[in-house]
């Protein structure tokens, strides 16, 4: 099965990368604007035109990323490391009042609200608020991504007239009801239930048990107003499936102060591990009545009498296209992943070119952290994840604006967004947790310091991992939906076809299940690391062994569980158990080559030769590192001979080596300044540090204040 790509279209610590050209005339630091090209630190020839390769990296929308980002430099706008969860919360929701009056939120909705329409770079501009806060992010990803954008997406003209406004300028903080305690991410089998009343023309909300309580929801703890409410919908005693209904939840007494409406509970869920800027609780109804009116009906009506009427006839189909108007949430926190990595590594790479340890080849000087190699190894592959993981949600993010602007909106158009939004959010979401631990150890005790943001990034991502789909449960998504692929692919087989089949996999085992291939690439090799690591270099090696690991994986868990579909439901279930976790590592390695092929594409975007050079040799890193991740796989399956195996670790360590000079440039092209940051060991004052004392042991020497080494001394004794 074809794993067909979605695509569309050493500087000195002083060095920053260029703002947009609307802001070119101000001044953005005391720091001087980075050149147009940069120079490596060894004194050769300039390399990577780190302002070309920012605004590749930013995308279509880099105006509105750069607009974003820059919020932060706004000292209101900041997060304040430590502050009380009460005060935070406080701060954020006035950050919220502040991004109204900037006419940040906006973008997403109809211009006839004031809106911009512009989906794409309401999401860019979204991703980018980490930047200030994450906590801002989300909750602004609560008023507007899911509350406003339910409203919009799931209601109808009348109800964008009646709730749209209040959403849109804050009047009306809002909740997204979905999540139940004891469901989580099995939306489609959430308890509480909707039932219509034809004779008061209204439904009956209500939580029958404590796991059909709505939990983890925003603002429901303190500043929500009204909710969209997701239940279960019960008319003439049949049941209808999953829907969402507006329901106001709280209102002002006689003090002002914000009490529930009779029949709603509710409670915050208090502290949490990261994000206190959010006021998440929980929810319950006790037979609360709404209008009939208050059903956001665009996928399915109710009448007066009660009848039911839906424009998709399959309850399945309806259930997943309603979810589907609300895959942003997915595609936002998977591009905010990356926002989070990307200055991760900005803070740990510009410590490890400036922190100084232990004396190596010279004994006067301690050697700079990234001239490690074993730190090299730490953060360089990381680097290239990110860089990765950067073209690819630049393309999935142009997908979302061709459904949601409706250039490109049609059935087969939003099944893959929403497969290519489930494959994009678990490894973004891993990867920002992966860089942000690595980050931190990296930088030793500094990275600990509250100051220095990753602890606090750290903490705030974490969640990141499990809401709007926990990450293991999207990739079985993305896992069925490969077996599906595959399924209609052979369906399409004739008998020529599937005799052809059975002969390509005949011998596919003769040459990849036997020591045949292995020793053929061996012959090869001819004992040369070169033609091993020559061979691994090219684009089209790395493509075909990224690919064929997937079909591989795809059609053994298609096999395995063909039993299946003529067994009793107990016996498919245990079958399908059974290889569940290759199915989800088989969607994993999937999400991995859909990122390789984004990098890919994207060099060929480079115009200035060194660049892409640079460029292709990130490229390479990143596609090797998963191989070499994954070499067992390809040694088990004959894939690989041992002896190549061998070389894909050591061709790494080259690709590192021949990276280093680069690393600083490579995290500048991000864009993300020193008031961006906000860390300290990224303001070069570790560099001053460290200046400061060799040029005190240097002092020490010229004057002869140096005492004598014990070891000399004992050494010229003997």
């Amino acid at each position: 099965m074809a794993a067909t790509p979605v695509s569309h279209q050493n500087q000195s610590p002083a060095s920053t990368a260029v703002p947009s050209p609307d802001q070119a005339a101000k001044p953005v630091s005391a720091a001087s604007p980075a050149p147009a090209r940069s120079e490596r630190r060894d004194g050769a020839a300039p390399r990577i035109d780190v302002t070309a390769l920012n605004r590749l990296l930013d995308g279509r929308w880099a105006h509105f990323r750069r607009d974003s980002r820059d919020l932060a430099c706004d000292e209101g706008m900041r997060k304040i490391e430590g502050l009380p969860a009460s005060e935070h919360r406080d701060r954020v929701f006035r950050q919220l009042g502040e991004l109204v009056e900037r006419g940040r939120p906006h973008l997403a909705f109809p211009v006839e609200f004031g809106g911009g329409e512009d989906p794409g770079g309401n999401l860019a501009t979204f991703e980018e608020l980490v930047v200030a806060d994450p906590s801002l992010q989300i909750k602004a990803g609560v008023q507007w991504g899911l509350f406003g954008a339910a409203i919009l997406h799931l209601g109808t003209e009348e109800h964008h007239r009646q709730w749209l406004p209040g959403a849109m300028d804050l009047s009306v903080p809002g909740c997204f009801a979905m999540t139940e305690i004891g469901h989580g991410s099995d939306v489609a089998s959430v308890l509480t239930t909707a039932t219509y009343d034809a004779e008061t023309e209204s439904f009956v909300i209500n939580t029958p048990v404590r796991a059909a309580r709505k939990e983890y929801i925003g603002n429901a703890g303190q500043h929500g107003l009204a909710a969209v409410v997701f239940a279960q919908l019960i008319s003439r005693g049949v049941g209808h499936g999953v829907h969402a209904f507006y329901v106001p939840i709280r209102e002002h007494d006689e003090d002002g102060e914000l009490r529930f409406l009779p029949g709603i509970g509710g409670e915050d869920d208090g502290h949490k591990g990261g994000l206190n800027g959010v006021d998440n609780g929980r929810l319950w109804f006790d037979h609360v009545r709404v209008p009939r009116t208050h059903l956001l009906d665009r996928y399915g009506h109710v009448e007066p009498d009660g009848s039911y009427t839906s424009p998709i006839e399959s309850p399945g189909r309806r259930f997943f296209t309603m979810l589907s108007t609300l895959v942003q949430g997915r595609v936002s926190l998977s591009g905010a992943a990356v926002v989070s990595a990307k200055m991760a590594l900005a803070i740990a790479v510009r410590y490890g070119t400036e922190r100084r340890q232990f004396t190596a080849e010279d004994p006067k000087s301690e050697r700079v952290l990234l001239d490690y190699p074993r730190h090299q190894r730490r953060l360089l592959p990381l680097l290239a994840r990110t860089y990765a993981a950067a073209f690819a949600q630049n393309e999935l993010l142009e997908r979302f604006d061709g459904v949601f602007s409706g250039q490109h909106d049609t059935d087969e158009d939003r099944q893959d967004l929403e497969t290519l939004a489930a494959a994009a959010k678990p490894v973004n979401t891993w990867l920002a947790l992966d860089v942000l631990q690595e980050a931190r150890e990296a930088c030793g005790g500094a990275g600990y310091i509250a100051e220095n943001r990753l602890t606090g990034l750290r903490q705030d991502m974490d969640v990141y991992a499990t809401f709007e789909g926990d990450n293991t449960v999207l990739l079985q998504l993305v896992g069925k939906r490969l077996l599906t692929d595959y399924g209609r692919e052979m369906a399409q087989v004739d008998v020529a076809g599937a005799v052809r089949w059975v002969a390509d996999r005949a011998a596919d085992m003769t040459m990849h299940r036997t020591p045949l291939r292995r020793a053929a690439q061996s012959i090869r090799d001819s004992g040369s690391k070169a033609r091993s690591a020559g061979h691994l270099r090219e684009a089209d090696t790395q493509r075909e062994l990224l690919e064929d690991r997937v079909e591989t994986m795809v059609e053994e868990v298609a096999l395995a569980l063909r039993p299946a579909r003529k067994a009793p439901p107990a016996e498919a279930a245990a079958i399908f158990d059974a290889h569940q976790h290759r199915l989800i590592e088989a969607a994993r390695a999937h999400a991995e080559l859909l990122q390789w092929e984004a990098f890919t594409a994207a060099l060929r975007e480079v115009r200035d030769p060194g660049t892409r050079e640079v460029l292709t040799t990130v490229r390479d890193l990143f596609g090797l590192t998963l191989i070499e991740k994954d070499l067992a796989w390809y040694l088990i399956h004959g894939r690989i001979s041992g002896h190549r195996a061998r070389t894909v670790t050591s061709y790494v360590e080259r690709l590192l080596a021949r990276l280093r000079p680069h690393a600083r440039d490579l995290v500048d092209a991000f864009g993300y300044r020193e008031e961006h940051l906000r860390a300290q060991i990224a303001t070069g004052v570790e560099g001053e540090r460290q200046e400061e004392a060799r040029a005190y042991l240097r002092r020490r020497r010229a004057t002869g204040e140096e005492p004598v080494d014990e070891k000399s001394l004992k050494q010229a004794k003997d």
